[in-house]
């Protein structure tokens, strides 16, 4: 029941961030974000933990990614920049926590494979606008690969629970799409589209990864 009350809730905080971003609404959009964002916390504190140090390193990740959504709710380069910093730590929790659980195998290569590939024609679309923002934002995309590289490891761990791989990997997929909508929107052409895309996308990311706490940890 919390879980389907959490969910009601989010989706409704949604629509409402939505409206705040498309009439550019700053004193709306920052609360209204706030607390969205509080609600994948709350829903990784409120699961069952099959794997108490997972959880525990997922939640320091969410943590970090809250901090990173209120910076990029602020104008100006050095609060984006705070964000890209929060985000960046909060993968490296995600990429501890995956690997924590599951061990290499065939998917982590596949993963590898696909994900430095898609990466390497992100960089170069990007690399033209980038300009003092360049090492950051190579940084940023080495540790979100690595991020997906672990997503596809835990998949690929078949001696953990279907449910809980399968949240783990179209979760860090659906955060990693929802960061080239907020890349375009920075570096190439800020519009509400980015927003309207982007900004479920990341949502349906953090909550899956949130709700996976349940599941990465027990057995098949």
């Amino acid at each position: 029941m919390s879980n389907t009350v959490i969910i009601i809730g989010a989706a409704l905080l949604l629509i409402g961030l939505l409206f705040f971003e498309n009439q550019e609404n700053q004193r709306g959009k920052l609360p209204a974000k706030t607390v969205l964002s509080c609600l994948f916390i709350l829903a990784a504190v409120l699961q069952a933990r099959p794997s108490p140090a997972y959880f525990y390193i997922l939640l320091t990740g969410l943590l970090l990614c809250l901090g990173g959504d209120i910076f990029l709710a602020l104008p100006g380069e050095k609060k984006f920049l705070c964000g890209l910093v929060s985000f960046l730590l909060g993968h490296v929790c995600y990429i501890l926590g995956f690997f924590y659980v599951a061990g290499v195998n065939p998917w982590t290569r596949g993963g590898s494979a696909v994900g430095v590939a898609v990466s390497g024609l992100v960089f170069f679309w990007l690399r033209p606008h980038l300009g003092s923002m360049l090492v950051p934002v190579i940084a940023y995309i080495v540790v979100i690969t690595a991020m997906v590289i672990g997503a596809f490891t835990v998949f690929g761990d078949t001696g953990l629970h279907l449910t809980g791989r399968i949240m783990v990997l179209f979760g860090a997929v659906s955060f990693y799409v929802s960061d080239l909508f907020v890349a375009r929107d920075r570096f190439l052409k800020t519009e509400f589209t980015n927003r309207l895309l982007g900004l479920p996308l990341y949502y349906v990311g953090q909550f899956l990864l949130a709700f996976s706490v349940a599941y990465v940890g027990l057995q098949s």
